[in-house]
Order: C-alpha cells, then sequence, then structure tokens
C-alpha cells in the first residue's frame, strides 16, 4: 500500500475501521521545503567601511569577498542606519529601527515605543519566516538583540535567538567580545571557548567551524533541505586581534598615513567604476589629525595599528572563504544566496590616537604614548583590546563624510555584495539603485517566491517597511523601487528622497565644531536647527555631499524636512531624542533590583556585567565559606573581569589572595601572612575607601584593602587607585574558577578551587559615588 500523507488541517484521509485488517493509514507530511529551494547565507561585518573590502576600492586583501562579488552584483547605494543593533534588526525582520524599538542599542533604551529596546513579536524575524517552509535556521556570532537585562541564565529567553526562530545559536550575545577569550553562549547556554590562544584558538575560527558543523550535520541526513544562515562573526569590530602573521603581511603598507591612503582608494573606486569620475573628495575632516603633524613613533605606533586591523580583515575574508569552499564542496554554493553588508560605516572608538586598551577609553585613563610603544610587538595578540585611531575610520569611508553613529554617508552608505549564480545571471556587475537593509528579508521572499506570513506563532504581523531589489539584480538599467528612506541616530538625522539627502547633524557636523556628543536637544534646539541646521545633497549628482545646496535649494530642503516628519511619524521616531548620558538616569524595568548582599556558589554559569554585584567605588567584603582538606587546596574564590581590568580573590601556594587589575596597567594586590588552615574555614576580603574617585581622571576610589581568615586579620595593603567605571572587557562574574581571560598572571585557564567552596557572600555598603553616565555612553555606543 503505497503511503498516503495530509497536510495539517486537512481532514484524516485514511480509513479507522474497528480492527487494523479493515482500516488504512495515513500521517501527517513532514514539513518538507518547496524542491529546488536555494539557500539563504546572510554575512554580516562588523565596523567596516565603504573603502575598506579589496572589492570597494580598500587596501587590505579580500580576495574571498572579491571572487564573491565576481560571481554576483556590488551595490554602491546600500544604506543601514548607523549603528549595529538598529542595523540588525533591519536586516532580519524588513522592517525600520525604530518600527522595531531598536532607536539604539537597547544598553541606551527608553520609554518610548520606538526605542525600548524590545523587538516586537510582531516583527517576525526571517528565520520565523522560512521555517515553515522547511528550512533549517542556524544564527553564528554575533546577536546584540536581546534587551541587556536578559541576557543572564535568568532569562527570559525568548528574544535569544532561539526565541527567534533559529534553531541553532553559536556565539556571543553581547556587542563585542575577546577574539581569544570569547563570552560564548551555545544555544540556549553558556560554554567555555574549546581552546586557548596557546593552542592556536581564534572566535572567527572557531565560529566558522561552527557554521561549517551545522550546515554540515543537518545536509549528511537530508541533502535536499535547505538552509537560512545569519553568519555574523563580530569581525572587524574591537577589538583587532588577529595572528601576528596576518598582520606582519601589512609591514610598511600604511607609512604614507591616512591622507594618502583616502586618495589612493578613492582612485581605486573610480576606476572600479563605484564612483563616477567627476565625484569629489570631501574636505580634510576636522576631528582628524594631519598625518604630517604626528611624530615618528606616533606614525609609526598608527600605521602598525591599521596594519593589524588589515590582517584582521583578510583573516576575516580567509574564513569567510572557508565557509564558501564547503559549500562549494557539497554542491551547494551555486544555489545559495548570498548576501554580505556591513551593519554600519567605520568606528571611530579607538578616538584620536588610538587605542591599545579600550577599556582605558571607557574608564578615562589617557593614553600613554610610552606604555603604547612598548605594546607595539604584540598589538593583535591577545594581551591588548586595541583599536585603531580616527584617520583610518576616515580613510576606511572613503568617499564619504564621517562615521559610524552619525547619518552622513559614511556612517550610513556601506558594502554590499549580492550572489546566486543559478538565480542570478550578472557576473562582477556594479548595481546604482539605492537599497537599504530593510529591504534584504522582501528581496529574499521575492527570490524564494514566498509570501510574507499573515501570523507567526499566532501573532499577527506588521506589514514588511522594506522594498523588494530582487528586480534590479539581473537588470543594472531598472529603476529604484526604494524612492523615501529616514535616519534617525542620536538625534543625528537624515532623509533620502529620489536622488536629494538632506542631513541634520546633531550636535554638530564635527566633534570640533559642535557641542559635545550627547547633548539633549530641547525644543528651542530643534526650532532653531530646523530653521538653520539642515544640509542639502544632490546624492544623484554628488554622491560624496560635497555641495550643501541649502541655501540655493531652498523648497527642495522644505520638501525634504517635511518628508522626514512624515517617516518620523510613521515608524516611532518621535520623540527626537539627542540625549547621551542622560538616557542612563532613566528607570528601566528590572528583573531584579540591586541589593546590597549577593550569595554566589561554584560551577554556575558566569553573571554578565550588567546584572553582576557593583564592587567599584564602595565599601565592600567577600566573603567565601570553604572547607580546606588534608594537603590543602588552591583555585579561584571569585573573580570578575579579564586580562583589560577586574579582581580576583584566590588561593595560591597556601595563602590567600586578592589582586586588582587596573585596566591592564598595573596589578595591585593583598596576600596574606600565613599559610589558610585546614578544615572549615571563612576566607574574606575587605575593602574600606579612603579617598574620592576622581572619574573623569581615570581614577577610582583608593581605599585599603583587608584579608581575614576565621575573623584574623592576615593581611592588608593600599590600593592607591582603583578602576572608576567600568571592570574589564571580555569576562563576567566567575564564582569557584578563573576567567577564560586571565585577569593575573599568577595562574592560567579556569584555576579552579580544588577544596570544597559552599558559598561566596559579597556585601556592599556606604555610599556610592553617583554613576558616570557618560561614561556608560561611551562604554555601550562602542561595545556595539
Amino acid at each position: 500500500m503505497a503511503l498516503r500523507e495530509y497536510r495539517p488541517g486537512e481532514r484524516f484521509p485514511g480509513v479507522i475501521g474497528r480492527t487494523i485488517d479493515e482500516s488504512s493509514p495515513a500521517w501527517p507530511a513532514p514539513l518538507r521545503a518547496k524542491p529546488g529551494a536555494p539557500n539563504v547565507l546572510f554575512i554580516v561585518l562588523d565596523d567596516v567601511g565603504f573603502g575598506q573590502l579589496g572589492c570597494y576600492g580598500g587596501l587590505s586583501e579580500t580576495p574571498n569577498l572579491d571572487r564573491l562579488a565576481e560571481r554576483g552584483v556590488r551595490f554602491n547605494n546600500m544604506h543601514t542606519t548607523a549603528l549595529c543593533s538598529p542595523t540588525r534588526a533591519c536586516i532580519l525582520t524588513g522592517r525600520n529601527s525604530h518600527s522595531n524599538g531598536m532607536a539604539g542599542i537597547t544598553e541606551v533604551s527608553t520609554g518610548y515605543p520606538g526605542y525600548n529596546g524590545l523587538i516586537p513579536f510582531a516583527n517576525g524575524f526571517l528565520s520565523e519566516m522560512l521555517l515553515p517552509h522547511g528550512y533549517n535556521t542556524f544564527a553564528v556570532g554575533k546577536w546584540h538583540l536581546t534587551p541587556a537585562e536578559q541576557v543572564s541564565a535568568a532569562g527570559p529567553y525568548d528574544r535569544w535567538p532561539l526565541g527567534r526562530g533559529f534553531e541553532r545559536f553559536y556565539g556571543f550575545l553581547g556587542g563585542d567580545t575577546h577574539q581569544y577569550y570569547p563570552e560564548l553562549v551555545y544555544d540556549n547556554h553558556q560554554v567555555e571557548p574549546p581552546g586557548t590562544p596557546e593552542e592556536g584558538y581564534h572566535l572567527t575560527v572557531d565560529l566558522t567551524d561552527r557554521a561549517i558543523e551545522f550546515i554540515g550535520s543537518a545536509h549528511v541526513v537530508a541533502p535536499d533541505k535547505p538552509f537560512f544562515l545569519y553568519f555574523a562573526t563580530g569581525a572587524m569590530h574591537a577589538p583587532h586581534q588577529v595572528p601576528k602573521e596576518w598582520a606582519d603581511k601589512y609591514a610598511g603598507r600604511f607609512d604614507m598615513g591616512w591622507e594618502k591612503a583616502r586618495e589612493e582608494i578613492f582612485a581605486r573606486q573610480k576606476q572600479m567604476g563605484l564612483l563616477p569620475q567627476d565625484a569629489q573628495l570631501p574636505a580634510h575632516d576636522p576631528d582628524v589629525p594631519r598625518w604630517d603633524s604626528l611624530g615618528a613613533d606616533e606614525k609609526r605606533l598608527c600605521a602598525r595599528m591599521m596594519e593589524v586591523f588589515a590582517g584582521f580583515l583578510e583573516h576575516t575574508d580567509h574564513q569567510i572563504g572557508r565557509l564558501l569552499g564547503y559549500l562549494e564542496q557539497i554542491g551547494e554554493l551555486d544555489d545559495t544566496l548570498v548576501m554580505l553588508i556591513s551593519d554600519n560605516g567605520a568606528s571611530a572608538e579607538g578616538g584620536p590616537t588610538g587605542s591599545i586598551n579600550e577599556n582605558k577609553f571607557f574608564n578615562f585613563v589617557p593614553e600613554d604614548l610610552e606604555q603604547n610603544l612598548a605594546a607595539l610587538p604584540e598589538l593583535g595578540g591577545p594581551k591588548y583590546f586595541n583599536h585603531y585611531p580616527w584617520g583610518w575610520t576616515w580613510a576606511g569611508d572613503t568617499p564619504f563624510r564621517r562615521w559610524k553613529r552619525e547619518t552622513y554617508r559614511g556612517g550610513v552608505a556601506d558594502p554590499f555584495i549580492v550572489s546566486w549564480p543559478k538565480g542570478i545571471a550578472a557576473r562582477g556587475e556594479i548595481r546604482h539603485q539605492y537599497a537599504h537593509a530593510i529591504d534584504m528579508v522582501p528581496t529574499v521572499l521575492d527570490c524564494l517566491e514566498l509570501e510574507p506570513p499573515h501570523a507567526i506563532r499566532g501573532v499577527t504581523q506588521s506589514p514588511i517597511e522594506g522594498v523588494s531589489f530582487a528586480h534590479a539584480l539581473d537588470d543594472g538599467a531598472a529603476p529604484s523601487h526604494h524612492r523615501t528612506q529616514y535616519f534617525e541616530m542620536i538625534g543625528h538625522r537624515a532623509l533620502y528622497h529620489d536622488g536629494w539627502r538632506a542631513v541634520c547633524p546633531w550636535p554638530g557636523t564635527s566633534f570640533a565644531e559642535g557641542l559635545p556628543f550627547g547633548t539633549p536637544m530641547s525644543r528651542e534646539d530643534l526650532a532653531r536647527i530646523d530653521t538653520q541646521g539642515w544640509e542639502l545633497y544632490h546624492v544623484a549628482e554628488d554622491p560624496t555631499e560635497t555641495r550643501n545646496l541649502a541655501d540655493t535649494h531652498r523648497d527642495k530642503l522644505i520638501e525634504l524636512i517635511t518628508y522626514w516628519y512624515v517617516e518620523a511619524g510613521r515608524y516611532q521616531v518621535l520623540p527626537i531624542d539627542g540625549r547621551g548620558q542622560q538616557r542612563f538616569a532613566e528607570e528601566r524595568p528590572q528583573l531584579a533590583p540591586e541589593r546590597s548582599r549577593y550569595v554566589y556558589f561554584p560551577h554556575l554559569q558566569s553573571v554578565p556585567e550588567n546584572v553582576a554585584v557593583k564592587v567599584l567605588n564602595c565599601a565592600h567584603s567577600i566573603t567565601a565559606r570553604v572547607t580546606i582538606p588534608t594537603g590543602g587546596a588552591e583555585g579561584v574564590l571569585l573573580c570578575h573581569g579579564g586580562n583589560t581590568g577586574g579582581y580576583t580573590f584566590f588561593v595560591k601556594d597556601g595563602h590567600l589572595h586578592h589582586a586588582h587589575n587596573y585596566v591592564g596597567d598595573r596589578i595591585l594586590r593583598v596576600r596574606s601572612d600565613r599559610p589558610v588552615p585546614q578544615g572549615e574555614v571563612e576566607l574574606r576580603f575587605t575593602f574600606e575607601p579612603t579617598g574620592p574617585a576622581a572619574m573623569h581622571e581615570g581614577k577610582g576610589t583608593p581605599g585599603i584593602a583587608r584579608l581575614f581568615v576565621d575573623g584574623q586579620r592576615v593581611g592588608q595593603a593600599d590600593y592607591e587607585v582603583t578602576i572608576p567605571i567600568m571592570i574589564g572587557l571580555g569576562g563576567g562574574l566567575v564564582c569557584g574558577r578563573g576567567s577564560v581571560s586571565p585577569i593575573v598572571d599568577d595562574y592560567r585557564g579556569e584555576f579552579a578551587f580544588t577544596g570544597t567552596l559552599h558559598e561566596v557572600v559579597v556585601e556592599v555598603g556606604g555610599e556610592k559615588p553617583a554613576e558616570d553616565d557618560e561614561a556608560k555612553m561611551r562604554q555601550s555606543l562602542a561595545r556595539q
């Protein structure tokens, strides 16, 4: 008897009699994709400017991405939101960032629908759309779409990747992570990296391995089942970390400086046809120092930082090449619709001089040229959390003005490659049609001949806001269907309409020429800049925004400003919020409020920074109840942070220790003057502040550090300075073992406690100084 199947909701087509011999079976049909359905692969790069890929004129070698472009098309008119999380929400939902509640990153959310950081379930992800059509769905790499308060083990998990339609996830939930000591999540639980830097571990390699594993494991079972892979490595976001041999390939290649690099990239872009021959390069950015004004040592340091970045980009290209090569090996590459995009323009978080440890920037600790020069041989390695200076940001965004976080084209115009050899006849061509990240989902649905779902898991869906550009993939002369697009990022606004762009920079056209970043915008400010602060560019003729026509085309400018407000009302952009640090002063719903007593147990998941006990700048104690066996014990009792800053409380060589890593700059220590005894023991550390914090000088409260064993003082030291604002990057709070990133050199690896650790109690007391909201804003925006 032939197997009979029926679809869900249909009447059972078999026969049910009194016995088997008078009955006939039928089965609910398995969920199968339409025959011939292509795979879908989104590759999302991080902080890569328009002019940084080789196929966009960049000076780094990206042979695999260049080959991808040769097998498809490059867009020179693709746009994003100027920031990470908002763009990623657009990429995955097809809705605008404010419609997704993702006006910024979740760490700067506010209590308005367009700003609350909670992507509505009515805005389905592409993963959720493709699951009912028989697709496997995988997410690998950076996520940063879950509210910051919801990324701990307490959840909720409905806005983690597996809650939004992905069947498998491997990567990190935050905005950035250490490339050698990453904070990893596998599906819905934390995991440790499978290797160490000494063993050759690097996150991008690991992510590529996992992506290949996810695809391959399903393919060997069901080779005809298509997949959707969201592959977002987190590269090229800081830290710029890559094995030394990759950076060394670029030795001397950037000694000419950023002005000449920008000119060279610009010339290449014209030669490639990415720009018209009459395009003009904008004037020198007022925030970028002239290369010739730098001393010889500064030039050497800045050039090496760019060599590391270039090596990191080529290394990333190589890993993407491995993934594409695997698809080719299993016969799937030609029928995989690949879309590669960067989430925003190049990043300026390195400041004017660059940094070897971004945690110094977050804590207002000034860079030290001598220290930075001493770090040169190890830049790119696990010891440093480095980022290049503004000049290379500016060069990376060639041919445009400005950079990430701003709505000039340097912040929002990004490289975009589409390749699908089986579905697109074009090879190596350039597309000039206007497009935005919200257009990716409708284009995929168009190519797959699918309609957006009316409901997902019972939730009625909102309309897709993007516009398909599928018609342009094989027709370079096709008209642009995306005619109007608004932009808003922390009060910085713009609007595109039919070849024209209006830009209203807030709080100014540059740091040098404007008010401080994050300056609140009053009603009077808005009235003033709406009448005097908008610029107008005819980007169809002036793609690099060099000729401001606001005075000579006043009617056109007023038209575009009007359009901006229409779009703002339609997509939940109001109220316009140019504030920076003040957003942190607002209360947000918390799963658990801060308290004065925290109890931690060993062998549990690490506690993320934002929900861990906060011990900086206040009196506090750490008390561990342990049992020391005969022969003694050693290991970490409690630690928080990593090699860029943090603290650790541990037993080694029979003695009790506490060490405070001050932003990777120095280690402050206290050690017991006698051994820890055997049996049931209470081990305690206390910190008593002795002076005020000077946060904007990079100094937390000084104090007296004391150690106690069973209530008897066994050690004391002065901590003349402590971390003022933020514990180190790349490590949460861990009990009973060390963090993956070593806080001190006294031990390596987990250094798990070998006795019995019953509990660790942390108590915070006394008056804490007011938190520095400006610093928190700097941290959060730099870590996205």
